[in-house]
């Protein structure tokens, strides 16, 4: 099992952290799993992207050049990272901030409204979460227990009361991507 993924959005969306957090899912199922994470100097608004690469046998890199998977929270990640996905990939996209319709057809997309249903959900700040639910949902990459024991880990101690909120923003992600 190999799974390469690029992670992007602006700095404040949490796109680094979905890549924390699905690394560490790895590590819990005891994948070989690395995360690298690109950012610029601004703390929110400028672009933050990460690779995170799964895989049961040894990673020789951790960079991905032509990843399986892009995961896009917006506009400007969606026209950088579009490009490059592996003809055959999959694109996860938030329609609440990307406005540009796809342009291959050689890839398959998922529209997921991630900033829509979490404001429904009651907290802008689980929209990352409903995003790797979605991928989850879709690739099987990891199971959903142990992405939960990777948030927890990344929350840590005294933040466990915002565990099941973004339990069931996995769930409601990958309920996306299992129609």
């Amino acid at each position: 099992m190999l799974k390469e993924v690029i992670i992007s959005g602006f700095g404040g969306q949490g796109s680094l952290l979905i890549g924390q957090v699905l690394a560490m899912a790895g590590v819990v199922e005891d994948k070989n799993a690395t995360y690298r994470p690109t950012y610029g100097f601004e703390k929110r608004g400028g672009i933050a992207f990460c690779d995170v690469i799964l895989s049961d046998e040894e990673i020789g890199s951790p960079v991905v050049e032509e990843p399986e998977a892009v995961i896009i929270m917006d506009e400007r990640s969606f026209k950088r990272f579009e490009p490059l996905v592996k003809k055959g990939g999959v694109m996860f996209y938030n329609t609440s901030l990307v406005t540009s319709k796809p342009s291959r057809d050689d890839i398959k997309y998922y529209e997921v409204p991630c900033n829509d249903m979490a404001q429904e959900m009651g907290s802008d700040k689980v929209a990352n979460m409903i995003m790797l639910g979605a991928y989850i949902g879709y690739s099987k990459a990891v199971a959903m227990d142990s992405v939960e024991a990777g948030l927890k880990e990344k929350l840590g101690h005294g933040k466990e009361k915002a565990i099941p909120l973004n339990r069931k923003a996995l769930e409601a992600g990958a309920a996306i991507s299992n129609k």
